[in-house]
């Protein structure tokens, strides 16, 4: 068995929010619950962990012992996790935070009036909300630290477990990962259902439970 002792381990956990006005955004059903199980199995394993949470994700019930960071949209995470790779040791990142695919690109009236710079959208009519493809953090992070390794997770609505390894490992490819987790949706609403570690060489791991995936991840990255 190895050890993550002297290790910098960051995770990023809940969902991105991005804001239309100064009140009102859009996320999703991402929590953070996997977040935490990880954060919490990095400090049992001996890590110093940074743990970068959503603004509306739970926080580790030993938040005291490690380093936290709140992000807002997709744009702000990716900044945070830039600077942490560039300006600090870190050996692991895991990407276990719900990007948004798509943010806020112009927002317009009923008339076709661009609304710039309004702290709250009028509530009188709904207003027409032009988006754009969000930014891809997970397949930045090897171009901002090469040295890390990367863990990232793929999330598709299937049950198929064939097409969702198939995904997961293409996503590994493209971002130059060492391993994806891979699930289907049905985990956003319970705390049992079946993930996979994919591992760049060598087979996936079913493991049932995102408690227990946590657990088996980080034994699996104390050897890597």
């Amino acid at each position: 068995m190895g050890t993550l002792q002297g290790k910098t381990v960051l995770i990023t956990s809940g969902g991105t929010l991005e804001k239309w006005d100064r009140v009102r955004g859009h996320t999703n059903l991402s929590k953070g619950t996997m977040g935490c199980y990880l954060a919490e199995a990095a400090l049992e394993a001996g890590a110093d962990v940074i743990y970068m949470h959503g603004y509306f994700a739970q926080l580790p019930v030993n938040q005291d012992k490690m380093r936290t960071v709140r992000f807002e949209g997709i744009e702000d995470l990716g900044d945070k996790v830039r600077h942490a790779v560039q300006e600090e040791q870190v050996d692991i990142v895991i990407m276990a935070a719900a990007g948004s695919d798509w943010v806020i690109d112009k927002v317009y009236d009923q008339s076709g009036n661009l609304m710039e710079g309004a702290g709250k959208m009028p509530s009188d009519e709904p207003p027409i909300i032009h988006f754009k493809k969000a930014p891809k953090v997970l397949g930045q992070i090897k171009g901002w630290q090469p040295n890390v390794t990367l863990v990232g997770f793929k999330l598709e609505a299937t049950e198929d477990e064939q097409f969702l390894l198939s995904r997961a490992r293409l996503r590994m490819e493209t971002a130059n990962a060492q391993c994806m987790v891979a699930n289907s949706s049905q985990s956003l609403y319970g705390g049992q259902e079946p993930h996979w570690i994919v591992p760049a060489q060598g087979d996936p791991i079913k493991v049932i439970g995102k408690q227990e995936t946590a657990k088996v991840l980080m034994n699996y990255l104390q050897n890597v």
